[in-house]
Formats: structure tokens, sequence, C-alpha cells
């Protein structure tokens, strides 16, 4: 099993949770937040227009997901075509190995926990 982890735009959810439905994908969970990287941050207007600011953050969120090892590469495709435009600070995918999981409400360990 591997956990996916796609810090992307938040205007893209949408899209990436399509995409992850159509590949297959059961569930994801869903974190919004902040953060800072290589993206170019637009200038925003204060008061009334009379003064403007380079915002320190970005909206982003946080979309995490667990699948089997064959779901990988299809799930990686997913999130790049429906989050990619190709500019710096469209976003990271994160993939890590799950040695174990235990699903809380049915106690069931292991990969039918996912």
């Amino acid at each position: 099993m591997k956990k996916v982890e796609a810090v992307i735009a938040s205007e893209k959810v949408s899209a990436v949770n399509d995409a992850l439905r159509k590949a297959g994908v059961g569930g994801v969970t869903v974190i919004d937040g902040k953060g800072r990287g290589a993206g170019h941050r637009e200038a925003v207007s204060a008061g009334r227009g009379t003064s403007y600011f380079v915002p320190q953050f970005h909206s982003r969120t946080a979309i995490v997901t667990v699948v089997d090892d064959s779901k990988v590469e299809a799930v990686v495709n997913a999130i790049l075509s429906a989050a990619s435009t190709g500019s710096p600070g469209d976003g990271k995918i994160f993939i890590s190995t799950i040695e174990d999981a235990v699903d809380v409400g049915s106690k069931k360990r292991g990969t039918g926990a996912v």
C-alpha cells in the first residue's frame, strides 16, 4: 500500500477529486491550509485600493489517499492531469509506503482496513 499526498492550489480540489474518482480511488481526505513556495504571489489591495501588499502564504489544500501499489501511477497521472498548469507553484505529490493500517470502526488490520 502507498499513501499519496498531493498539495495543490485550493481551486483545483474539485477537478482533482473528480479525476481521482474516475481513477478508481474510493476515498480521500482533504485538508485546507496555507503554504509558501516557488509560485508567484499576486499583490492584494487593501484599504479600498489605496495600498497593496504581497501575501506571505498561498491558500493550499492537501489531498491524501491510500491505494494499492498497482494504482499509484494512475493516481499520480490523474492528479497531474487535473492540477498541473505547467507553472511553478502548482504543487507537489508525495508518495510513501504504508506498513500497516487499522480501521477504527471495524478493527480490521492490514489491506482490509484501507
